[in-house]
């Protein structure tokens, strides 16, 4: 019988067996004997220097208690982490031992665009028995990590961790340093998952809206709010509860590979310092993360120094790092917990002062629903007419201002022209909202300091002080379609976006959609700008949420052919990438 998960969420009870075989990687091909695994002396974790020998290749895992195959690196899920030291230049062999194409991306690092690993653009691929010899330089400092470009590799587990050591030593000082790479496995075949969404957007939405939840909004809101409640939506074709479109139901969340039952720990003395380099290697789960008990100092966003700002939770989108500081303040466990956005499940890892102990795991927070807020004014829905015209008349009378903290209209800069609906875009945004001081949907009014991009303040100063050119897109899709795409357009239809070397370039997101989209530019930073034009850090995947609009400057300092795209990995897949080229 299905056991019962917190809020109402029914799974089947493998989802809660959550790797007690072996919590993660069988280290080594060949493993498996009868039902059992075998364990073997684990790999070695980290490799350092200025010389790497990478081999991917296929491995046996059980994460819940079914035997399946990954994609993996050295042997390991994650990949090694990968040490190196500013101003090097490294060179790393990369040999494929998998009977398929592969690929390595060095997300986040600024590198010649043949280095970059995106098949297709400026590179080749790795063929099948192959190798492929990265070699570049290091100009930068901080947490990234790797990950396959090629095929559904990224989500079979491909990815690993890298840390750069500054040239002139950390800017922090503390005893302890440890990465903690957060992703999500499923024992489906990608190929399959994907299918099932073109067939149907919903179909991983274990937590939508039931009679039963209309019979409680009846006897707390009155039985006409709630029927009206669900008209809107209805009319909308829309769900509240359309926060992720893969979740628990076939995800098990992981912490440095190993499941919540496997409990990664990191070891800590009396009054120490612990730095945790956090990294969302996730294919499409954003992590809410916090300590109870303890302030997360955040230090650094995107491998970047900021100045340090203390909160009690922070969200991470796919392809983010952050870097916090802890101090724990007593001598016992400390549970690292990491609920997915849409409250379906969570890793969970450990700092303790001993191995072997464990701390209390806080259940998960209420699943929360998408509001009018998280619309801002998204009232053009096509094919929608009279119900349309009734309803922005019905939002006119609402206070829209008060509804988000901050809230904030356009203002100097105009927003993307908009675009009409159909079947690649369902919904447009009429105005959207520009504040960056609300952390998201799910963490507001939640009794906690939550980490918002306003609390994001760059030491370093940005590298495009002045803007040459605007360029402005909108996030868009289709859900019920399961289409995505930047301006309505899906490759092969959106050609590329051309940038002149040496020019400094605004790039103005609105996103016309009621999904968060990380969107990540590869070869070059993202510096992310307040809503009046003030630089405020310097990213190089920047999340956008419901109905927002948002500015970065972005120096053309690279030439070739570079990927960009929503970090979703299924909605990269389903059209939202598209390829900037600047010569």
């Amino acid at each position: 019988m299905d056991k019962q998960e917190p809020h109402g969420i029914r799974l089947p009870r493998r989802r809660f067996v959550q790797g007690l075989a072996l919590g993660g990687v069988a280290a080594g091909l060949g493993l498996w004997r009868g039902n059992a695994l075998a364990q073997a002396p684990a790999p070695r974790t980290e490799l350092s220097g200025q010389h790497f020998e990478l081999e991917i290749d296929e491995l046996p895992v059980d994460f819940t208690g079914r035997k399946r195959l990954a994609t993996v690196v050295n042997g390991q899920l994650p990949a090694p982490l990968l040490r190196w030291r500013q101003g090097d230049t490294v060179t790393l062999r990369v040999r494929n031992r998998l009977r398929v194409p592969s690929a390595i991306h060095w997300h986040g690092i600024v590198l010649p665009a043949d280095m970059d690993g995106v098949p297709g653009l400026s590179f080749d691929g790795i063929p099948p028995g192959g190798e492929y010899v990265y070699r570049f330089t290091v100009n930068q400092a901080g947490t990234y990590w790797y990950h396959s470009h090629a095929g559904f590799q990224e989500q079979t587990g491909l990815y690993g961790p890298i840390v750069v050591e500054p040239r002139g030593g950390e800017r922090h000082q503390v005893q302890r340093d440890y990465t903690l790479l957060l992703s999500d496995w499923t024992d489906e075949d990608p190929e399959t998952l994907y299918a099932n969404l073109r067939k149907q957007g919903g179909y991983y939405n274990h937590g939508k809206r039931t009679v039963g939840d209309f019979m409680r909004d009846a006897g707390r809101e009155g039985v006409a709010k709630a029927l009206e409640d669900r008209r809107m939506w209805n009319r909308m074709r829309m769900d509240p509860t359309d926060l992720s479109d893969v979740s628990g139901a076939t995800y098990t969340y992981l912490a440095n590979g190993l499941s919540p039952v496997g409990n990664w720990t990191g070891l800590f003395g009396p009054g120490e310092s612990v730095r945790l380099r956090l990294i969302n290697g996730g294919a499409m789960t954003f992590f809410d993360v916090r300590i109870p008990g303890l302030t997360l100092r955040v230090v650094a966003a995107d491998g970047q120094d900021i100045e340090p700002v203390s909160v009690d939770e922070l969200r991470i989108a796919p392809g983010e790092t952050y870097d916090v500081i802890v101090q724990p303040s007593a001598d016992r466990a400390w549970t690292i917990f990491a609920q997915s956005m849409d409250r379906s499940g969570y890793a969970r890892a450990t700092l303790a002062p001993r191995a072997g102990m464990s701390a209390e795991v806080p259940p998960l927070d209420p699943r929360p629903l998408l509001s009018m807020a998280d619309m801002m004014g998204a009232m053009d829905h096509g094919g929608m007419g009279h119900d349309m015209a009734g309803m922005r008349h019905d939002m006119a009378g609402m206070d829209m201002m008060g509804m988000m903290p901050g809230m904030a209209m356009p203002m100097a800069q105009e927003p993307a022209p908009s675009l009409e609906t159909g079947p690649e875009v369902d919904m447009r945004v009429a105005t959207p909202r520009r504040n960056l001081d609300d952390p998201g949907v799910g963490l507001r009014g939640n009794g906690r300091r939550v980490l918002a991009y306003a609390d994001l303040h760059a030491i370093d100063a940005p590298i495009s002080p002045t803007v040459d050119r605007e360029l402005h897109l909108r996030l868009t899709g289709n859900m019920e379609r399961y289409l995505w795409s930047f301006d309505g357009q899906r490759p092969p239809q959106g050609g590329p976006l051309r940038l002149r070397h040496g020019e400094h370039v605004r790039i103005t997101l609105v996103n016309d959609t009621m999904m968060t989209h990380p969107i990540h530019l590869h070869g070059m930073w993202s510096e992310l700008e307040t809503p009046e034009g003030g630089f405020l850090a310097r990213k190089h995947t920047v999340s956008v949420q419901p109905a927002q609009q948002l500015s970065y400057r972005v120096s053309a300092d690279a030439v070739g052919r570079w990927a960009y795209h929503c970090h979703l990995f299924y909605h990269m897949a389903a059209g939202m990438f598209r390829e900037v080229v600047i010569a």
